[in-house]
C-alpha cells in the first residue's frame, strides 16, 4: 500500500509537472503584452470630447475625424467593452483560447475564409491612407480605454490594430446573406442547426406621398438584444465634414444606417443566391488531389493551429488542416468533399464603401459610394433632403453562365462553372424615386417594393442572381398601410410602424385556417383550442386573448419550414400549446402580455408584437411558460425632411446606452419607452444637445480624476 501511494504520488507530480510545462510553453510562444505606457501615450495624438446626453448617448466631437474615432471608440468601450474585445478576438481565430471548445468552430472558419491572408495581402493597398487612418485610430481608442482598465482586458487583446478593424467587416459581412448556413448545411445537412429569422423593415415616403410635403424614412433593422451584432447608438461630428447619428456594431467606427444632415439609409437583410457549392471528385490514390478538367490539382493546404482552453490557465494547441480549392474554401465531410465561392471572396474595402457613404452629402456622392460595391448584400432604403427616395437590392452578384442550375450542388470538376467578377453597380436591382412615392423592404422580394404599377420586373433579370421571390408578413402589411395611404401624417407613418397585425395573406394565417379545420373528435382541449383560434383577430396587443396560443402553436412549424428543418405537425404543435398554456397559466387563452415579456434588470413588462409582425418581437421560451424578448425590433430611427428641407429625427433603443453595466442609470432607461412604442429626440446638433447634456470629457479624464 505505501508503494502504491509513492507511485500515486509520483505520478500526480509528473502529471503537474507535464501541465506546468504545458502553461508556461504557451504563454512563452505568444507575443509579449505591450507596455501600457505606450498606449496610454498615443492619446495625446486626439483632440476630442465625449458628451452623453441624459440618455446617455454619446456625441462625440472632434477637429478631425481621427479625433472622431478615437474618442467613439472610448465612449463605446465605456459601455460595451467586454463585447468589442470578443469581437476582436473572434475575428483573429484566437476566441477559444478564453472561451474553450465552444468557440474552436468560430476560430477555424476564420482560417478556412482566409480573413488574415485577405488583409494582410490588401489593408495597404486597397485601402485610402484616411480610411486606414481612421480604422487606426478607432483602434488606438479601445486600446486606451484598455490601458486604464487592465482588469477587464483578456490575454493577447492587446494591441488592437486599425487590421483587426478592417478584419472585423471581412469575417462578418458574408455571414448577413447567410454564408454560415451554407457551411452548417454543407457539413451536417440532416441536422444543420440556425438562430431565429428576426428580419429587418425600411421604409421612405417622398413628398407626393406625404400629406404635410416631408420626406420620411424608417430606419428599422432587427437584432439581437446584445452581442456581437447588436445595435448602439452615438452621434459623430468632426470638423471635417463626418457627422452622423444612427447604429454602430462593436468594434465599428462607422455609421451602418442612420442619418447625416442631408441624407440617410435603412438596411434589411436580403437573401439572393450569393454562394455556391461543389462537389469535389478526389484523387483515390491520393486524397489531397481533387479533379477539374479532366487533371489532377492539389489543394493549397495550411494549418489552423487553435488554442483551446482546457481549464484555468491550460491552453492546448489543436492542429486542424485547412483546405483550398481553385473554388474556393473546402469542407472535407463525412458525405463528401466539397468547395464553396462566395461572394466577398478576397474583399477587404468594406471600410471604405462605409465611410464614403457616411460622409456623402447628395444623392449622386451616395450612390458613387455605393458603386465601391463591396458590401456583398444588404437591402438599402434611402431618403434625402430633397425629397429623393429610392431602394436598392444590394449584392455582388457573381457573373454566372446562363443555362445553369446555381440553386443545387454543382460538380466540382469543370473550371466553366467557376464564377469571376460581378454585376455592375448599375445593373444591381434598384428603383428610384417611384411615381407611387414610396418604397420599402422588409426581407421580402425585390420585386415588390412599391406600388405594383412601378415594381421592378422580374423578367429584366437573369435567373443566374439568385434574386429572392418570397414574402413577409411584414412586407403584406406595409402594402397594406403604406401602400393604401395617399396622403401619409407623421402620425401614421409612426403607426405604420408600430403595426401588430397579422396579414389575412402571412403564413400563420394560412396555417391557422387549416388548423381549425382538424375534426376535434371528443378532445374538449382541441376544440376549446380551435374555438379561440377561430375567432383570432391575428392581432398581438398585450390585452390579446388569443395570440397566446396562435403564436405558441404557429411559430414552430413555420419556423422549421423557412429554416428547411424536419417539418412540425400542426396539430402536435397545437397541443404542445395547449399543455403549455394550462400547466402555466390555468387556461388556453391568457393575454398575451401575461405570456409575451420583455426582461432588463429590475424590469418585468409585457409587450406587444410578435413574430413576423412589424413591431417584431422574437421570444426565448422560459422554464415558466413565458417568453423572453431576445431579439426583433432594436434601435429605431424616425427621419424627417420637411417640406424646406429641414432635418429631424427620433431613435429609441430597447435597453439604453449602457451595454452592461447593470449599475448604471441607463442600462434599461429606454425599455418602457420601447414598450410604449414611443420615442426620445435625436440631438444632432450642438445647440439640440444643449440643455440636455449629463457629461463632458475628454477620454480617460474620469479615470485620471478617480486617481
Amino acid at each position: 500500500m505505501r508503494y502504491l501511494k509513492i507511485g500515486g504520488f509520483a505520478l500526480l507530480v509528473v502529471v503537474l509537472a507535464g501541465l506546468e510545462f504545458i502553461i508556461v510553453s504557451d504563454r512563452l510562444a505568444q507575443p509579449a503584452a505591450p507596455d501600457p505606457a505606450i498606449l496610454i501615450a498615443k492619446a495625446a495624438k486626439y483632440d476630442v470630447h465625449i458628451v452623453r446626453d441624459n440618455f446617455g448617448v454619446p456625441h462625440v466631437f472632434g477637429h478631425r475625424d481621427v479625433d472622431v474615432a478615437f474618442g467613439f471608440a472610448f465612449a463605446h468601450s465605456e459601455d460595451d467593452f467586454a463585447t468589442i474585445q470578443d469581437v476582436a478576438l473572434a475575428t483573429r481565430g484566437q476566441l477559444a483560447a478564453t472561451e474553450g471548445i465552444k468557440a474552436a468552430p468560430t476560430d477555424y472558419v476564420v482560417h478556412l475564409l482566409r480573413v488574415w491572408e485577405t488583409i494582410d495581402a490588401r489593408y495597404e493597398k486597397d485601402l485610402p491612407a484616411d480610411v486606414r487612418a481612421v480604422a487606426e485610430a478607432y483602434a488606438d481608442g479601445v486600446n486606451y480605454y484598455a490601458a486604464l482598465h487592465p482588469d477587464k482586458v483578456k490575454p493577447g487583446l492587446l494591441p488592437l490594430t486599425g487590421k483587426d478593424i478592417a478584419a472585423g467587416f471581412v469575417f462578418k459581412t458574408p455571414f448577413f446573406y447567410g454564408l454560415d448556413k451554407t457551411l452548417k448545411e454543407v457539413n451536417d445537412p440532416p441536422s444543420a442547426t440556425r438562430g431565429p429569422e428576426v428580419g429587418s423593415n425600411g421604409a421612405a415616403v417622398a413628398p407626393s406621398r406625404s400629406a404635410d410635403g416631408a420626406t420620411r424614412l424608417l430606419v428599422n433593422s432587427h437584432q439581437p438584444y446584445v452581442g456581437p451584432v447588436s445595435w448602439y447608438e452615438a452621434v459623430l461630428q468632426s470638423d471635417e465634414g463626418w457627422h452622423v447619428a444612427g447604429g454602430f456594431f462593436p468594434g465599428t467606427p462607422f455609421m451602418l444606417h442612420g442619418h447625416n444632415e442631408h441624407l440617410g439609409w435603412a438596411n434589411t437583410v436580403n437573401a439572393p443566391n450569393l454562394a455556391n457549392v461543389y462537389k469535389l471528385t478526389i484523387n483515390p490514390a491520393n486524397a489531397n488531389e481533387y479533379l477539374l478538367d479532366g487533371k489532377w490539382r492539389d489543394f493549397e493546404v495550411s494549418d489552423a493551429a487553435l488554442r483551446v482552453k482546457i481549464f484555468g490557465p491550460l491552453i492546448w494547441t489543436v492542429h486542424r488542416p485547412v483546405y483550398y480549392s481553385a473554388q474556393g474554401p473546402v469542407l472535407k465531410t463525412d458525405h463528401g468533399v466539397f468547395a464553396i465561392r462566395y461572394a466577398g471572396m478576397g474583399e477587404v474595402r468594406q471600410m471604405l464603401q462605409y465611410y464614403r457613404l457616411n460622409k456623402a452629402n447628395t444623392l449622386s456622392e451616395w450612390r458613387a459610394a455605393m458603386a465601391v460595391q463591396a458590401l456583398p448584400s444588404i437591402n438599402y432604403i434611402y431618403a434625402d433632403e430633397k425629397g429623393n427616395i429610392g431602394y436598392v437590392y444590394n449584392g455582388q452578384f457573381p457573373m454566372r453562365k446562363e443555362g445553369v442550375d446555381w440553386k443545387h450542388v454543382l460538380p466540382g470538376d469543370r473550371s466553366d462553372l467557376i464564377w469571376r467578377g460581378y454585376l455592375p453597380f448599375d445593373k444591381v436591382p434598384q428603383l428610384w424615386n417611384p411615381k407611387s412615392g414610396f418604397v420599402f423592404n422588409s426581407n421580402n422580394t425585390p420585386f415588390q417594393a412599391t406600388a405594383p404599377e412601378d415594381d421592378l420586373k422580374p423578367g429584366d433579370f437573369s435567373p443566374t442572381l439568385g434574386i429572392q421571390t418570397d414574402m413577409t408578413n411584414r412586407a403584406y402589411r406595409a402594402l397594406e398601410n403604406f401602400g393604401t395611404d395617399r396622403a401619409i401624417t407623421a402620425a401614421a407613418f409612426r403607426k405604420y410602424k408600430f403595426d401588430i397585425a397579422y396579414s389575412t395573406r402571412s403564413d400563420i394565417a394560412h396555417l391557422i385556417a387549416k388548423i381549425v379545420t382538424i375534426d376535434p373528435g371528443n378532445d374538449a382541449d382541441l376544440k376549446r383550442a380551435q374555438d379561440i383560434l377561430r375567432h383570432w383577430d391575428r392581432v398581438t396587443n398585450v390585452a390579446n386573448r388569443g395570440a397566446a396560443l396562435a403564436i405558441l402553436t404557429a411559430e414552430p412549424v413555420l419556423h422549421a419550414k423557412a429554416e428547411k428543418e424536419a417539418p412540425i405537425d400542426p396539430l402536435a404543435s397545437l397541443q404542445a400549446a395547449i399543455k403549455t398554456l394550462k400547466a402555466h397559466f390555468g387556461r388556453l387563452d391568457p393575454m398575451w402580455g401575461e405570456v409575451n415579456r420583455i426582461r432588463r434588470g429590475k424590469l418585468d413588462l409585457a409587450i406587444d408584437g410578435g413574430p413576423d409582425t412589424y413591431r417584431a418581437v422574437y421570444g426565448a421560451p422560459q422554464p415558466d411558460g413565458t417568453l423572453t424578448a431576445e431579439g426583433g425590433d432594436t434601435f429605431i430611427m424616425f427621419v424627417t425632411w420637411d417640406k424646406a428641407g429641414k432635418l429631424s429625427s427620433e431613435s429609441i433603443h430597447q435597453f439604453g446606452s449602457a451595454t452592461l453595466d447593470k449599475t448604471s442609470s441607463h442600462y434599461a432607461d429606454q425599455t418602457p419607452l420601447f414598450v410604449a412604442m414611443k420615442t426620445k429626440p435625436v440631438l444632432f446638433t450642438r445647440a439640440q444637445l444643449a440643455g440636455h447634456i449629463e457629461s463632458d470629457y475628454r477620454p480617460g479624464e474620469k479615470e485620471k480624476a478617480a486617481k
